[in-house]
C-alpha cells in the first residue's frame, strides 16, 4: 500500500480504522463523509487529508475503501465506478493484508439476518475454552483490520450482508449462514441480491447451515465448498448438528456426539438453540474438543438487549428485545410468548411486516408503536388483528419511553408480557439498537413503584 492513492468512505468506526492502517502501511489517505463532525474526529491522525461530501473520488485515487452503509447508488460510487476505480470493503482490505503476514490467522465467519452476535460470542467462547488464541471482531464493532496483525490465531469473524458485498476475495476456513429473511432490501435491491451477498460465507473450505430455513439449506446445497455440514433442531442426519432428547448432538464430526444440554444454553428458545448449534458446528469443523464446545457454551452470556428480562410489575413481565432490529427477529421473540403488548417501529429497510403479524395476530393483546415506519405496522395490524389496540406515538413523543411503558403497561393484563421486539433499526429516533433498549429499560424501572417491581 506504500504511496498509493486510496479514498476511504466514511469516518465512523470503520473509516478511522482503515484510515490509521493505512497511514501506517504508507499510503496517501483522503477520507470523506457527509458528516463534518464525524471527520472532525480524524483529525489526530497525521498525514490524513479530510474531505466532506465528495461526490466524486480525488484525482489520482488508486483505491476507495468503503464502510457498509454507504450506498450503492451515490455519486460518489457511480463517479468512482465509472473511472475504473476498485471499490473494497474494510472486510475485503484485512483479508488482502492477512493474506501477506508470515502467519496468517484462520478465518471463522458468520452471516446471517439474525443472531450472528450471539453466535460469534459463542464461538469465541468455545475457542477460548480450548485454549485458543481467539477473537470476535467485525460487525460487532470491533473491525477486522485492526486485529489481522495483532498476533490472534483464529479470528471469529461476524459478517454483515453489506461487508461480505465489498469482499469478493475472502475465503473463509469455515463460513456459516445462520438464516435468510428480507432485511437491508432498501440496500441492496432485492431478495436475491441480498441472498448472494450472505452466501459469500459459505465459498470456503467448509460450509454450514442452518437446515430448518429452506433458502440456507438450498443455498448450501449449492455452496462450493469442500464440505457442507448442517444444523438443525431436529434429530440429526449424518453430517449435521442437532438435538436429540435435550441434548445438542454432533453426527457431522463425531458419532453422535453429546456436547450440551438444551436446557443449559443461553438465550433460552429456539433462537438461542440454533444459535448454540451453528458455532458449535463452527468450532467442531476447525477441530475444537466436544468438551471445549461444552464448556463454551456453559461459560457464555448473551450480550445486553437480547430478549432481556427487565422487571416484572403486577403480574406483567417486561423484556427488552431492541436488538430484533427485522421482522425475522421480531417474529422469533413474539412467538417466544403467549400474550404480548407489542413495542415496535423504526425504519423497516424495506422489509414487510404482514407476515410477521398475520403469524402472531393470535398473541397480541395491544400495540405501541413509534419511529419512522409505524404505519406500514398498524396497516398490517388492521388487516390482520383488527380487533388488537393500537397506540401510535409520533414526533418527540415516539422517542419519550416513559410514555411508551405507560401506555403499553395500560393495556396489559396480569400473566402478559410487555415486548420490545421494534421489528426495525433505530437510528430514525435513537444512536442504535442499545440506546433504544437503554431507553426502554430505564423506563420501565423509572415508571414502576420499587416495591411493586421483580428485577
Amino acid at each position: 500500500m506504500a504511496g498509493r492513492a486510496v479514498l476511504v468512505a466514511g469516518a465512523g468506526v470503520t473509516g478511522r480504522s482503515v484510515a490509521r492502517v493505512l497511514t501506517a502501511a504508507g499510503a496517501r489517505i483522503t477520507v470523506t463523509d457527509d458528516a463534518a463532525h464525524r471527520l472532525a474526529t480524524l483529525a489526530d491522525i497525521p498525514g490524513v487529508d479530510l474531505a466532506a461530501g465528495l461526490t466524486e473520488p480525488p484525482e489520482g485515487t488508486e483505491l476507495m475503501v468503503t464502510s457498509p452503509g454507504w450506498r450503492l447508488d451515490s455519486p460518489l460510487f457511480t463517479a468512482a465506478v465509472a473511472r475504473g476505480i476498485e471499490v473494497i470493503g474494510e472486510v475485503e482490505l484485512a483479508w488482502r493484508i492477512a493474506a501477506r503476514l508470515a502467519a496468517p490467522p484462520t478465518w471463522l465467519v458468520v452471516t446471517g439476518t439474525n443472531g450472528k452476535t450471539t453466535t460469534v460470542g459463542m464461538l469465541e467462547a468455545i475457542l477460548r475454552a480450548a485454549g485458543l488464541e481467539a477473537i470476535a471482531c467485525g460487525n460487532i464493532g470491533l473491525p477486522v483490520v485492526e486485529v489481522v496483525g495483532a498476533g490472534h490465531r483464529v479470528l471469529a469473524v461476524e459478517a454483515s450482508s453489506l461487508q461480505l458485498h465489498w469482499s469478493p476475495s475472502v475465503r473463509p476456513a469455515v463460513g456459516a449462514l445462520l438464516n435468510l429473511a428480507e432485511d437491508h432490501l432498501d440496500w441492496h435491491g432485492d431478495m436475491a441480491a441480498y441472498s448472494a451477498a450472505k452466501a459469500r460465507a459459505l465459498t470456503g473450505s467448509i460450509a454450514v447451515g442452518g437446515v430448518d430455513d429452506h433458502l440456507v439449506a438450498d443455498l448450501l446445497a449449492r455452496a462450493p465448498a469442500r464440505r457442507r455440514v448442517g444444523f438443525t433442531l431436529a434429530d440429526p442426519a449424518p453430517g449435521q448438528l442437532g438435538v436429540r432428547d435435550g441434548v445438542l448432538v454432533d453426527r457431522a464430526f463425531g458419532v453422535d456426539e453429546q456436547l450440551a444440554k438444551v436446557a443449559d444454553i443461553r438465550p433460552p428458545g429456539q433462537s438461542g438453540l440454533l444459535d448454540a448449534l451453528a458455532a458449535a458446528a463452527v468450532a467442531r469443523a476447525y477441530g475444537v474438543t466436544t468438551r471445549a464446545v461444552s464448556a463454551g457454551l456453559a461459560e457464555f452470556r448473551p450480550a445486553p438487549h437480547r430478549a432481556e428480562f427487565v422487571a416484572e410489575v403486577g403480574g406483567v413481565r417486561y423484556i427488552d428485545d431492541s436488538k430484533a432490529t427485522n421482522p425475522h427477529a421480531a417474529l422469533a421473540s413474539l412467538r417466544a410468548h403467549e400474550r404480548v403488548v407489542w413495542v415496535a417501529g423504526g425504519q423497516l429497510k424495506g422489509a414487510s411486516v404482514d407476515s410477521l403479524v398475520a403469524e402472531t395476530a393470535h398473541r397480541l393483546r395491544g400495540a405501541v408503536l413509534i419511529g419512522e415506519d409505524q404505519e406500514a405496522i398498524a396497516t398490517a395490524i388492521a388487516r390482520h388483528a383488527p380487533d388488537v389496540p393500537v397506540r401510535m406515538l409520533v414526533g418527540g413523543n415516539a422517542r419519550d419511553m416513559a410514555m411508551v411503558v405507560r401506555e403499553a403497561g395500560a393495556m396489559a393484563h396480569r400473566g402478559d408480557v410487555v415486548l420490545l421486539a421494534p421489528a426495525a433499526a433505530s437510528f430514525d429516533l435513537f444512536a442504535n439498537y442499545m440506546e433504544r433498549g437503554r431507553a426502554f429499560r430505564d423506563a420501565v424501572l423509572a415508571v414502576t413503584p420499587t416495591n411493586e417491581a421483580k428485577v
